[in-house]
């Protein structure tokens, strides 16, 4: 059964939100964890001017990707709650297609490209390098609410700056400028959407907790006119 199915999520004449996917990366600095974060153009239609965490809409090119270190077993299984395995592994190749479009920074391994007619993975795989899930850790998921103009089903990956393989000296940025690497209090005293903030605090207690911690995700979604958090 697809979870969303069952709740306010889709009724008819809302929107139905579109699959997307966002990392966020933690760099273990001495004196404080820092996340990459970055500010959306003014002239986005949606959460213009936010600060986010690089991220976006699951293009039908990211389920056709192979991959050789795949999502690992407790990871997929819970990204794939009510999917495919296949748009689970799309949506964790959406995150890491996007953070290179908006930052220039590609996750994974050196090796060899496979072969692909999307243009935005051949851009990627031009610098040498394939992407890696095993790194991937699945800390939340949140759908928009149905009184928007635009809906996500979106999903949030983390991982360490460790799994970058390679970052660009220059990139476009066309939707989010000037990325930087903040720590929390740097990131809270931001103009953030409320889901960001909520999703921050949860990568807050993880950090807190330890790598080998097996939390569950948390699921945020808005159920009969109210927003509901349930875990994954």
């Amino acid at each position: 059964m697809v979870m969303e199915d069952s709740s306010d999520d889709i009724v008819p004449g809302v929107l139905r939100p579109k699959d997307a996917a966002t990392l966020v990366l933690v760099r273990r600095d001495q004196d404080a964890p820092r996340i990459l974060m970055g500010c959306r153009s003014s002239g986005m239609a949606f959460m213009a001017n936010k600060y986010v965490f690089p991220g976006g809409r699951m293009d039908p090119g990211d389920q056709r990707i192979p991959v050789e270190k795949d999502l690992r077993p407790e990871v997929m299984a819970r990204v794939a709650r009510g999917i495919t395995t296949a748009r689970a592994r799309g949506l964790a190749l959406a995150a890491i297609r996007e953070t290179f479009e908006e930052t220039g920074i590609l996750i994974g391994e050196h090796g060899a490209a496979p072969r692909t007619r999307s243009p935005a993975w051949v851009k990627f795989f031009a610098h040498g390098i394939t992407p890696r899930l095993d790194t991937l850790t699945f800390i939340a998921r949140a759908i928009t609410p149905p009184n928007r103009t635009r809906r996500f089903d979106a999903r949030f990956f983390m991982a360490d700056d460790s799994a970058i393989a390679h970052a660009l000296d220059s990139a476009t940025h066309e939707e989010l400028l000037k990325p930087a690497w903040l720590t929390l209090a740097e990131a809270r005293a931001l103009d953030l959407p409320s889901i960001t903030r909520r999703v921050l605090e949860e990568v807050e207690t993880r950090l807190e907790d330890g790598p080998e911690t097996d939390r569950p995700a948390q699921f945020f979604r808005f159920l009969k006119g109210k927003t509901v958090q349930t875990e994954l």
